[in-house]
């Protein structure tokens, strides 16, 4: 007989599914009765939210759905904030959990794990949340998750299985329900488009996650319209950073915004726009024309930046309809002198944009100089990370994974490399974490060392939450709260199984990062602030 649980499965492999995160409890058991002789990859975090963080990092490297097993309760709370970061971003993430008995749902009798309105609880940070009341609807809902993150704005959705339902019969059909085709544009939209774009004087392109995997297609308008590419966070290596119509993730620099507001025609694709896009907190992006914009999210269209022309659509199928315009008017097009342009403004940008970042921009150089071209980098929220958006040389796309965008949580760079490893074992992962960070999510330097997977993990100690810290001083506040005992890192990596270093110079520590690619474990690698060969 199979079951709903069993159907789950083989459902999931259906969509091409081959790793799940999860930790079982007594609720999911059913849920693993077959995963052992399933294929599938069961990987253990060691808390829920590590689960969320490599499901992310899984995603974010693949553009496939990272896959979460987790329990009602206390599991789905631990992973919540892991979500969110998947929400904030717009990562496709599946999270299949645990409910009670249909019959028990919302009636708050004291049952083990028991929330008041679990699916309501998880509706706030998912494309939506859905309970499976009858077996015959799990096809169904199972199809509507995989259109979101196939065909629409990819995020999270949350599906609870009621524990009476785990192992009843299930009836249904298994094969893969056909996924909706993406969006694509209005040719009347795109013919406008090509001709603002072809008329343009200076024109501008701005390139944002939603654009991941249209980079061929990208290079291929931006040298039709001789136009510079500025990328933001999410978008680093759409375009590889050495090219000369690259600014790379720029976006935050005033010389930037100039030519913004120089240019004519603003192009901006698959980006929100929003405040970790441009660090503009006080201030909207401005033009100094026309702003068209491509994104597969209507509402997205319209906030933060109202276009002169907005058009919705996936943005592979935008650039490509865009291209075959704008080709037909070549003859009319004006040339960009994009090159000249991007050449100009990096001769304006002052390297020492903020007194710290020199010596950030050296590191960024030294890790830069240690690894290969298609190098996946897990980066958390830590002062370094924040001058390699700017700084590193991202030359693919999906290669750059970062929680200092959207929710912005600590914690989560060592877990997403586990994730990305997984996911691409024959690349190669370096995660980069600070201090504060690390403690959050320490525990899943056990995963790794489960998983028989090694890299660099290049920790930035500043003793503590250094750059809340200078926000404090800047603001005239006096520090609390961010000066923290830390424990001797390397020490702890040992306990873990794990190898460790501290180099004691830039020479040591690109010879360490090198070492641990090939090393039969993670490697912690731990650069201290105030090391003698950093002054």
């Amino acid at each position: 007989m199979t079951t709903v649980a069993n159907a789950i499965i083989a459902l999931l492999k259906g969509y091409g599914v081959d790793t799940v995160f999860g930790i079982p409890g007594v609720h999911t058991i059913e849920l693993y009765r077959g995963i052992v002789d399933s294929g599938l990859r069961h990987v253990t975090p060691r808390h829920e939210q590590g689960a969320g963080f490599m499901a992310d990092g899984y995603a974010r490297s693949t553009g496939k759905p990272g896959v979460c097993f987790l329990i009602s309760g206390p599991g789905l709370t631990n992973a919540l904030t892991a979500i969110a970061q998947a929400y904030s971003d717009s990562v496709p993430m599946l999270i299949i959990s645990a409910v009670h008995k249909r019959k028990d749902i919302g009636l708050g009798r004291g049952f083990l794990h028991e929330l008041p309105a679990q699916r309501e609880l998880m509706s706030q940070v998912t494309a939506f949340s859905h309970t499976i009341m009858d077996p015959g609807s799990l096809r169904e809902v199972l199809g509507r998750a995989f259109a979101v993150f196939g065909s629409a704005r990819p995020r999270p959705v949350h599906i609870e299985i009621p524990i009476d339902l785990m192992d009843a019969p299930y009836s249904g059909l298994l094969e893969q329900i056909i996924v909706p085709a993406v969006p694509y544009p209005d040719p009347r939209a795109i013919a406008q488009a090509a001709a603002l774009l072809a008329d343009a004087r200076a024109p501008t392109i701005i390139v944002g996650g939603g654009a991941a995997g249209a980079g061929g297609v990208l290079l291929e308008t931006a040298e039709l319209l001789d136009a510079p590419v500025v990328l933001t966070t999410a978008a680093k290596g759409v375009l590889r950073a050495d090219h000369p119509l690259c600014l790379g993730s720029t976006i935050r620099r005033q010389e930037i915004r100039d030519l913004f507001a120089d240019s004519d025609v603003v192009l901006a694709v698959g980006t929100e726009l929003g405040e970790t896009d441009h660090w503009m907190a006080d201030k909207s992006l401005t033009t100094g024309g026309t702003l068209i914009r491509i994104d597969i999210d209507s509402e997205q269209l319209m906030r933060m930046a109202n276009p002169t022309l907005g058009i919705v659509s996936d943005a592979r199928a935008a650039l490509l309809a865009l291209n075959m315009e704008l080709e037909g008017r070549a003859h009319s097009a004006q040339r960009g002198n994009g090159a000249e342009r991007v050449k100009s403004v990096r001769q304006q940008m002052n390297p020492g944009w903020r007194d710290d970042t020199g010596l950030h921009a050296l590191l960024m150089k030294t890790i830069a100089d240690s690894v290969p071209d298609d190098v996946i980098v897990a980066a958390d929220s830590t002062q370094i990370v924040y001058t390699g958006v700017q700084d590193f040389p991202s030359m693919q796309p999906r290669s750059w994974l970062t929680s200092c965008t959207g929710f912005g949580t600590l914690g989560y760079a060592l877990p997403a490399a586990i994730g990305a490893k997984l996911a691409n074992p024959d690349r190669d992962v370096l995660c980069l974490i600070g201090d504060g960070g690390l403690m959050f999510t320490v525990a899943e330097l056990a995963t790794a060392v489960d998983e028989n997977i090694a890299f660099p993990i290049v920790v930035w100690n500043n003793g503590g939450y250094g750059e809340i810290a200078l926000y404090m001083d800047k603001a005239q506040v006096p520090r609390c709260g961010v000066g923290l005992y830390v424990p001797d890192l390397c020490a702890i990596a040992l306990a873990f199984g794990c190898n460790a270093e501290r180099p004691t110079s830039l020479e040591a520590l690109k010879a360490a990062i090198v070492r641990s690619f090939s090393a039969s474990a993670p490697t912690l690698i731990e650069i201290d602030h105030h090391a003698p060969y950093l002054r």
